[in-house]
């Protein structure tokens, strides 16, 4: 297959940027619940509902925005994702109805977020990384998105705290149009369509669908979207129901977002040498026995910083070997649209662990529900992910 005659090292500056921004954004959230809830004078389920639906809107046009980017070029549905992602802030900020706020935190920028983070800086990097190299670069992609949360976590509660929260949106706004010069970064020379060996769209989908391994890993990917943005958007709001201050919920986030940046790279590396698939399982039986850890033993500060140390290198460790996997199996020419299927899964588990944490937390006045079906979904997944075969899909040579 002709490649697009892209640097890697371009590549991966840009994108890396372009993620380090759109994750670094969105990772900050949940300090944004208790401020506005009490000044809209909301529910959290109010807030929850709008951050699963921007989860739910993620995962729903994210194969579309992969389809879009494999057949148009990626740096196109970067500079509209860019565009919405400042809007979609905006919007949030002034929106004072919950539906109004549904439709810009959650929907808006959902398909915002669609457009500017993974799923497309895959489909890159899939198609200018050699693939004896593709998990490295995808954890080095990977990697900065977690080095966004870590920086990004303690600006966004410094801005808070000195703009207000609705100051804080509007800064933020303007730091997502960054997107924008950064996406012709990895403006694709040719359509990846023009490629020999072209295969459609539809036969991609249904080879796809019909693949037990791939049917596997969209279930894995489901259950880490459930856990990571179950603690993501409601372990600031567990630890102050538990007495702790907002800088111990402050440093737990960053530390989260430190260490995934060496999960994350690890992932990628450990990729390269070993079977994705026991790597895979590993991961997600190990954050089960974290969380079973951190919810029985007495929560102080220093067990919320050792917990976010252990969960922040299992973070987005699945993201790596999750996509070259994908790409393993069935190449790098539809990678956008199949990773974007894949995350479809992973944000359907978002919006339910977001959701269901605000939803149980209003009925039992306790998180405790949703920690222990973490645990359980994560058990899961390590048994779905050991039966995924990683060799390319054998498939009928055209006339």
């Amino acid at each position: 297959m002709n490649t697009p005659t892209l640097s890697v090292r371009q590549v991966l500056l840009c994108g890396a940027m372009i993620v380090t921004l759109s994750m670094g954004i969105r990772h900050g959230f949940g300090f944004w619940l208790q401020p506005i809830v009490t000044e809209r004078g909301w529910t959290r389920e109010t807030f929850s509902f709008a951050m699963a639906v921007q989860n739910l809107a993620w995962g729903i046009a994210g194969p579309l925005a992969g389809m879009l980017a494999d057949r148009f070029g990626s740096w196109k549905v970067l500079i509209a994702g860019g565009l919405a992602y400042a809007l979609g802030l905006l919007l949030m900020a002034v929106t004072t109805q919950p539906v109004a706020f549904t439709l810009s935190a959650g929907v808006l920028i959902g398909i915002a977020q669609s457009g500017s983070t993974y799923a497309i800086i895959y489909g890159v990097l899939g198609r200018t990384v050699s693939p004896e190299k593709r998990s490295w670069a995808f954890g080095v992609a990977a990697a900065a998105g977690s080095f966004g949360q870590f920086v990004m976590i303690p600006v966004e509660t410094w801005l808070i705290g000195h703009l207000g929260w609705q100051g804080a949106l509007y800064l933020l706004a303007g730091a997502a149009l960054l997107i924008l010069p950064l996406a012709l970064g990895v403006r694709e020379q040719r359509a990846p369509t023009a490629a020999a060996g072209h295969q459609s769209i539809g036969h991609a989908l249904r080879e796809a669908f019909a693949y037990r391994s791939f049917q596997l890993l969209m279930l894995g990917y489901f259950v880490c979207g459930f856990q990571v943005v179950f603690i993501g958007v409601h372990l600031p709001s567990y630890l102050r129901d538990h007495g702790l201050g907002i800088e111990v919920s402050t440093a737990a986030l960053m530390l989260i977002g430190l260490f995934n940046v060496f999960g994350t790279y690890a992932a990628g590396m450990l990729g390269q040498r070993y079977p994705k698939r026991y790597l895979l399982s590993a991961i997600y039986g190990l954050r089960s026995i974290a969380i079973v850890l951190f919810i029985s033993l007495p929560l102080t500060p220093a067990s919320v910083y050792l917990f976010s140390a252990v969960i922040g290198f299992l973070w987005l460790s699945t993201v790596p070997p999750t996509n070259a996997v994908v790409a393993q199996i069935f190449g790098a020419q539809h990678l956008s649209m199949l990773g974007g299927f894949v995350f479809l899964s992973h944000q359907v588990g978002s919006f339910l662990g977001v959701w269901l944490g605000g939803k149980l937390y209003d009925a039992t006045g306790s998180y405790d529900v949703v920690w222990w079906l973490a645990i359980a979904l994560g058990v899961m997944a390590l048994l779905a992910n050991l039966p995924v075969r990683e060799t390319p899909i054998t498939r009928a040579q055209p006339a």
